[in-house]
């Protein structure tokens, strides 16, 4: 009997976002594919060091020691080809990952295959994977890699993830209004449509994934996961923003409506362990202090044009 993706969380994962490969992939932007190949193979006994999303993976990883039956899949998605994968297997066995499945395009689009293995949620270093994957309708960011100014070293216990609200979790249809009419309007649109829920952005079907297994370990205390909207939303554009989550039915725990207030400072303090916004500028300060993740638009879908 085939094994059925369809019950547990899949999470496929780029070898630059689970791996630090920034040296390598100098290679290849230098050098080109067989270079590249060259120093993988020769190297292949090297174990790699930790990726932005390795603590993350780690984590969820984890879930599945908590309960009689798995609940994360994470499966490796790389333009690597199989000869260059045997030091990424040798580097998740090192650390004891619980990741057995990979695809290995050589070079093609990753997105044809992430409906095929049901995928949740897909973090890559590569941008027009990530762009075609949020084409495709699954929650995708695009890791931003060696921005972390050091090396978490503490174990995850707790998974805390955090989510930009307009063109991640809501659709960018209000984002739009900001950015052709300014503040002012914006905020006029939110007030008056205060009790109209807000279209699904990319990551809203994702965030009711983690609200499902919130669920399960409804009686753990504290729960594995924690979630938070970290937003620059404020008063009175608040309240759309929380009624909407209220029409979907999903529960998040901690809100932050900004005004224009820091993220990078917020998303610090709240202990995220991934930060997912539309804004590469706000993406670029918070990932100083968190693996942060640019998620973005949908092709024709950019407010800012």
């Amino acid at each position: 009997m085939s094994y059925d993706l369809s019950g547990p969380v899949v999470i496929g994962i780029g070898s630059r976002a689970l791996f630090d490969l920034e040296y390598e992939n100098g290679i290849f932007e230098r050098e080109g594919v067989e270079a590249y190949e060259r120093y993988q193979v020769e190297h292949e006994n090297d174990i790699l060091g930790k990726g932005p999303a390795f603590q993350l993976v780690e984590a969820f990883l984890n879930l599945n020691k908590l309960c009689d039956r798995r609940m994360v899949e994470v499966i490796v998605m790389s333009r690597n080809n199989a000869n260059t994968s045997l030091r990424i297997f040798k580097s998740i066995a090192n650390y004891g990952l619980d990741i057995t499945r990979a695809a290995l395009t050589s070079g093609v689009e990753i997105a044809p295959y992430l409906k095929a293995f049901r995928t949740d949620l897909f973090l890559s270093a590569h941008e027009e994977d990530v762009k075609q994957a949020i084409d495709s309708g699954v929650a995708a960011g695009t890791i931003l890699t060696g921005n972390l100014s050091s090396e978490r070293k503490t174990k995850i216990d707790q998974i805390r993830i955090a989510f930009d609200g307009d063109a991640v979790l809501f659709s960018s249809d209000s984002e739009r209004i900001y950015q052709r009419e300014g503040i002012e309007a914006f905020r006029q649109n939110e007030h008056k449509n205060a009790d109209v829920p807000l279209e699904k952005g990319p990551f809203a079907n994702f965030l009711a994934t983690i609200a499902h297994i919130q669920s399960t370990f409804a009686n753990s205390q504290p729960c594995p996961i924690r979630t938070a909207l970290v937003t620059s939303r404020n008063a009175p554009a608040h309240e759309r923003a929380i009624k909407t989550l209220r029409s979907w039915n999903v529960h998040i725990d901690e809100a932050f409506f900004l005004g224009g207030v820091s993220k990078r400072d917020i998303l610090s303090a709240f202990g995220a362990h991934i930060f997912f916004d539309d804004q590469k500028t706000h993406a670029d300060q918070a990932s100083e202090v968190v693996a942060s993740a640019v998620v973005p638009y949908r092709t024709g879908d950019d407010p800012r044009l």
